[in-house]
């Protein structure tokens, strides 16, 4: 790395080294669009440079180059006296320490000398013009109201895992101009079908500025999910109306900002997926962006001989070790809460964020402890995606407190459950025990109790953007990606699926039923277990990828949602509703700290006979059938789920409640996963009384 000549600031201007990026220079007045002036104070982290000019140009003006004279501590900075909101601008290494804007012809912006214009780490825009890209000074203002982060308790979350441009792009009643857009993500049709649905939070997936990868572009395609982010200040412009996308930055920027507005009116949080453990310039042959070239070995973490330790799968890890690669994060998170009134953030591969100098996971670590003792940041959802691929990646349950893991037990466990050990009882073999599932229904308490946290600490979900859609688990044995071109190669092996005696689309009715079920199934195991529910857009309409499991780069109907109405959308979109419905009844008659506080809480297990559960029941892999009784002393009522995972219908014995005063409790039965549900709803039956169960089914009442 190339240290500066000099690291002390110099009396050439008055500029600041702090904040970072493009600011009004401290004692100016300013800070909104209608601001004529255009005096910016300048600072770039720039480590490996000795020298850094800016080259700008302002609306309207031409392009000219200055080199910012001061350096403190790596930052460049310096004053520049034209730089109003809405001009475009980038970073290089400085030709001439000259203080002074001089004129530079167009064609010499991006390759002045073989140096690449670089855009600034804090920029708030990214422009895509002239075949280059640039960094845009923005205004902050918008017209919020009285709009504020929503902190919905994480007890009355239920996630929704969407995509902007996904959600509408075939949406009918959505206007074309707005399909596939922020606009389009808050348009009332949308906005309706989520508040119908129940869901209190749309978490969606990255819309920080990204590119595609080389290779995807020489295969015609792109990187529809987004996790390739260049700019992490900036959103993707491509998300907006081309209307916006016309009007320039500071519309795009509006458009987000009022998609916040719109779905917060409409009570439902704004959660952002993000993507800081690495970036669009890959490998060390990649692209030349930003970080690569203003100070690599800082940016990013190497293994002490300039070589890049990857923990991400994509070339690069951003340097968690360097506190100015913590400060930048911390200062776009805090960006992103404070200026777009985000409610939370899900942390893509976040244990990179969270390896120590040794490049092990550290739970204390500096970029932990400093969002903890952040009074913005520690008031927001904080997400982890608990693993990485570096060696010791899988850390689910050991984030620390204020912090929630996406389970990745609950997936593997309910999954195989409900659909591999189906596959497997129907062959003649031997399912597993239902104590996995029984522990996931529970909130798979001993995962998180060890980091200090409850079952609170757990999202549970059964599919993610990554992976078959729910629709595809019950339908598919084997991924099928070759849109992908990578000759089927790319994507998970062990998916845990099912597709019930044929691969893929049929027409056979009694296989479409045993599908149907076990959607419902799924769909119902997660919406009843104790934690934070995710479900995946789409699920809720039977959404097919057509067996693609890994649909990154598909921006196409293989990857949106279909709206079109058919008798297996219109049967998983009423039980889904049905299953979060029940779950809100249930958790409105608790007391306001259940399920956290145990002593109060109860959970009791129960086998067939309505009899409790003992050690050798939970170890035995033939006994398929459980009873889970739950609820709080405090509680206006309790719940009791009962599970048959074995290929026979069963009586069961419903059970008394323990240290019940009453002998004969009287239980009304609320839902059935079965096709029964329609016949038997509301069917009274009193505790030491028999019920019936369907095979592969789940029974849900209530006292």
């Amino acid at each position: 790395m190339v240290m500066p000549l000099f690291d002390t600031a110099s009396t050439i201007d008055s500029s600041t080294a702090s904040p970072l990026g493009v600011t009004v220079p401290r004692g100016d007045s300013g800070g909104t669009r209608h601001h004529a002036g255009g005096r910016a104070n300048v600072a770039c982290y720039a480590p490996g440079l000795d020298s850094l000019e800016i080259v700008y140009i302002a609306p309207g003006g031409d392009w000219r180059v200055q080199a910012l004279p001061n350096v403190t501590h790596g930052v460049h900075h310096g004053i520049v006296e034209d730089l109003p909101y809405g001009s475009r601008y980038g970073f290089r290494k400085a030709a001439a320490q000259e203080s002074l804007p001089v004129a530079v012809p167009t064609r010499d912006v991006d390759d002045d000398g073989g140096q690449p214009l670089l855009l600034d780490p804090y920029g708030r825009a990214v422009d895509q013009r002239d075949g280059f890209l640039t960094s845009v000074r923005m205004a902050g203002d918008f017209d919020w109201g009285g709009d504020d982060r929503l902190r919905i308790k994480w007890r009355d979350t239920i996630i929704y895992e969407a995509h902007v441009r996904g959600q509408s792009m075939l949406h009918p009643d959505v206007p074309e101009e707005f399909r596939g857009t922020y606009a389009g993500m808050a348009h009332p049709a949308v906005v309706e079908h989520l508040k119908a649905l129940g869901i209190t939070s749309v978490q969606l997936l990255p819309v920080h500025f990204h590119l595609d990868e080389p290779h995807l572009q020489d295969l015609g395609l792109t990187n529809y999910w987004g996790y390739n982010t260049a700019a992490f200040f900036a959103p993707h412009p491509a998300y907006a109306t081309q209307a916006a996308q016309d009007a320039g930055p500071q519309a795009v920027q509006d458009e987000f900002k009022g998609m916040v507005k719109l779905l917060h009116a409409a009570g439902i949080e704004v959660i952002l997926d993000v993507v800081y453990n690495h970036t669009a310039e890959g490998g060390p042959d990649g692209t030349m962006l930003s970080f690569r070239g203003l100070g690599e070995d800082t940016y990013y973490r190497t293994d002490g001989h300039g070589r890049y330790v990857d923990t991400t799968g994509c070339g690069n890890s951003l340097n968690f070790g360097e506190p100015r690669v913590v400060q930048m994060v911390l200062d776009s998170l805090r960006y992103w809460a404070d200026e777009f009134h985000i409610d939370g953030f899900r942390f893509d591969l976040a244990v990179t964020l969270c390896r120590n100098a040794a490049n092990d996971f550290d739970p204390r670590h500096p970029f932990l402890v400093a969002i903890a003792a952040d009074p913005v940041l520690s008031d927001v959802k904080l997400i982890a995606e608990p693993w990485d691929v570096g060696h010791g990646g899988w850390q689910t349950g050991r984030f620390p407190g204020g912090w929630v893991d996406w389970n990745d037990h609950f997936r593997d466990s309910v999954r195989s459950f409900w659909l591999s050990d189906r596959a497997a009882l129907e062959s003649g073999g031997q399912g597993g025990s239902i104590a996995r599932l029984a522990d996931s229904l529970s909130g798979s308490a001993a995962l998180f109790q060890h980091s200090g946290r409850s079952r609170l600490a757990s999202v549970n979900f059964i599919t993610a953007h990554d992976g078959f859609t729910l629709n595809d688990l019950v339908s598919f044995d084997r991924k099928h990606n070759e849109a992908n071109g990578e000759q089927n190669r790319d994507g998970h092996g062990d998916n845990r699926s099912y597709n019930h005696g044929v691969e893929g689309p049929t027409e056979v009715g009694e296989i479409l039923a045993r599908r149907a079920q076990s959607r419902r199934n799924l769909m119902a195991t997660l919406l009843i277990s104790l934690g934070v529910p995710m479900i995946t857009a789409g699920d809720e309409l039977a959404r097919t990828q057509h067996g693609n499991n890994n649909a990154y780069c598909q921006d196409n109907p293989i990857a949106w949602l279909d709206w079109t109405r058919t008798p297996e959308s219109h049967e998983m979109l009423r039980s889904t509703k049905r299953y979060i419905r029940l779950r809100k009844e249930f958790l409105a008659a608790q007391p306001h700290d259940f399920p956290v506080r145990d002593e109060q809480s109860y959970l009791h297990w129960f086998g067939q006979d309505g009899k409790p559960m003992s050690m050798e029941r939970w170890n035995d892999p033939t006994n398929r059938v459980v009873q889970l009784l739950v609820g709080s002393d405090e509680g206006g009522l309790a719940g009791l789920v009962v599970v048959n995972g074995g290929t026979e219908d069963v009586q069961f014995a419903l059970p008394a409640i323990p240290g019940d005063a009453a002998s004969r409790r009287m239980f009304e039965l609320r839902l059935t996963t079965s096709p029964l549900h329609e016949l038997r709803q509301g069917s009274r039956v009193a505790s030491g009384e028999r019920d019936l169960l369907e095979a592969f089914a789940v029974n849900i009442y209530r006292t």
